[in-house]
């Protein structure tokens, strides 16, 4: 097996299952193709034709169409449509520092095919010479991927909260970092991807933040969604990334691309442009467009 492997996980995606969703005639989303026949139902919501889905014209402001959206997926949350319901509001947009045309519950958001964003922190420490990283293996009942290994905080960044809040809150949650450990937390990037998962298409961006943590620091959830935290020298990291599919799929990609930074995977890896060019986006925002435009998504 190899790392490149993990990469391509991240890139399983046929434009031909999807159609965009448009707002004001900007395209901020993709819907499966059953999907968007389910929103007919919601003619006061969502018009659907033309090889597209777009929110009605009537809905103007981003009140009213937050409004209206909620109000259709709560319905479908009653007939069981989604079991994963977070109450997070996410925002809906062409781009991170774009302002939001509306808000949408979190677990919709893989359904509409909108870009997702979260943080992702790597907890590390010091040894001589050596790296050590704390992973942590979440909770079985998790909706999304119990019993996987994940980073030491990582979550989702819902609307109304900067990427630095939503950080040290998660860090408090999840693993017990006080807020003044956490502020010194370094954001060093972001890794990008769009694949078919069984919720939905994720088109997501993660940010991430390295964090050093004293030899003395043990981490404690608070929130349930870990069940435990182990350190482990980052030689059995990557170990673990590489040889199986045991870390939950874009934790995966946040340890090959800390690996990357700190000269643990250099130039001269078989498999470095790959993973590069993999880590920066796996299949583009222009590549989707692209292939939706070329007719696979009218």
């Amino acid at each position: 097996m190899s790392f490149s492997e993990r990469i391509a996980e991240c890139q399983v995606f046929d434009p031909a299952r999807y159609v965009p969703l448009g707002v004001d005639g900007t395209e901020m989303g993709l819907i499966e193709r059953g999907f968007a026949d389910t929103l007919k139902r919601f003619p006061q919501v969502f018009t659907v034709g033309g090889g597209a889905v777009h929110l009605h014209e009537g809905l103007s402001g981003f009140a009213a169409r937050t409004a209206a959206v909620d109000g259709a997926l709560r319905e479908l949350k009653a007939e069981g449509m989604f079991p994963a319901w977070r109450g997070e509001a996410f925002p809906v947009g062409t781009g991170f520092s774009s302002p939001a045309a509306f808000t949408i519950e979190r677990a919709a958001v893989p359904r509409f095919g909108v870009r997702g964003y979260g943080v992702h922190l790597n907890g590390y420490v010091r040894d001589g010479g050596q790296f050590l990283m704390w992973v942590a293996r979440r909770a079985m009942d998790r909706a999304m991927a119990p019993g996987k290994l994940d980073q030491i905080v990582a979550g989702g960044q819902p609307a109304g909260l900067s990427l630095r809040k939503n950080l040290i809150k998660e860090c408090g949650e999840e693993a017990a970092i006080p807020p003044g450990l956490a502020a010194g937390a370094v954001g060093v990037g972001a890794i990008a991807y769009c694949t078919e998962r069984a919720e939905g298409l994720r088109r997501d961006v993660e940010f991430i933040y390295d964090l050093e943590l004293p030899p003395d620091f043990t981490p404690v959830n608070a929130d349930g969604e870990v069940a435990a935290f182990e350190l482990w020298p980052i030689e059995k990291v990557a170990e673990r990334v590489r040889d199986t599919d045991d870390f939950k799929f874009n934790c995966a990609l946040v340890v090959i691309d800390f690996l990357i930074r700190h000269g643990l995977i250099e130039p001269d890896h078989p498999e470095y442009e790959t993973l590069i060019r993999g880590l920066r986006g796996g299949v583009s925002q222009k590549d989707v467009d692209a292939r939706v435009k070329s007719g696979h998504g009218a």
